[in-house]
């Protein structure tokens, strides 16, 4: 079992680069709810940048889509 240092770690790889490109492709890569989940928590007790948030959430639509 991961630790939680840990987990959070690996979200901030995910959404903290220095360029919107690099997030973007992280968060692609994400293909189940519960870790878009744990970094829409993770965005928003740290940064809470709408333009991220947004994009999570077009993930959260593309992951339905495909469960459909």
């Amino acid at each position: 079992m991961r630790s939680i240092c840990r987990i959070g770690r690996s979200y901030a790889k995910r959404l903290e680069p220095p360029n919107t490109r690099l997030i973007n492709a992280g968060i692609v890569t994400i293909n189940d709810m519960e870790t878009l989940q744990a970094c829409v928590a993770y965005e928003n007790a740290n940064r809470g940048r709408v333009q991220i948030l947004r994009r999570l959430e077009q993930q959260v639509n593309e992951i339905r889509s495909q469960e459909d």
